[in-house]
């Protein structure tokens, strides 16, 4: 069976990227810095907008924006996790672990990715929402604000948000949000 992924030229698009066996990936901020310039590299060649992120310690969630006439988010993460595995001193010393164990398990990251076509404004606000709140979500903080490694801090900086947006309590976000 093929799998099919929407492809709409300059549409925005919801991504959950997930590292293998939820391995503890970006846990140091030298593994957010060098996923960082995965995407700027990426970037300079294969234009795209990131237009929210967050980077917890085995996943991440981001929603792009590709340019009018490119659709091609498939080629972009392959570019992307193949430019942060090459470059990962974490990644060389897992893969020296296992090398006595089993080939097959040296993965960094997930084969697939979750993707979710924007379909209108309260779409993706909703994600945006979803994204910022996830830190929160996954318990790792008690507000978004909290979280160094998400775009929350520039919506806050552009006035999208209060410094205190989702500290007071479980922000509502319909169930398929995140998982559609």
């Amino acid at each position: 069976m093929q799998y099919r992924r929407a492809a709409t030229p300059g549409a925005a698009y919801f991504f959950t990227v997930v590292a293998y066996n939820r391995q503890q990936l970006f846990k140091t901020p030298d593994t957010v810095q060098l996923l960082r310039k995965a995407f700027h590299t990426v970037k300079q060649r294969h234009a795209f907008t990131i237009d929210a992120i967050v980077i917890l310690p085995n996943h991440l969630h981001c929603l792009w924006t590709l340019p009018p006439d490119d659709a091609d988010f498939s080629t972009r993460w392959r570019l992307i996790k193949s430019f942060f595995s090459r470059h990962c001193p974490e990644h060389h010393k897992h893969q020296r672990s296992l090398s006595r164990l089993n080939k097959s398990e040296q993965a960094i990251w997930q084969r697939r990715f979750w993707e979710h076509q924007i379909r209108d404004k309260q779409d993706f606000e909703r994600h945006v929402d979803y994204i910022h709140y996830n830190p929160v979500s996954h318990q790792l903080v008690k507000a978004p604000r909290d979280w160094p490694y998400s775009s929350f801090h520039r919506y806050v900086a552009q006035g999208f948000y209060p410094e205190d947006w989702g500290s007071s309590g479980e922000i509502d976000l319909p169930d398929q949000v995140g998982e559609e």
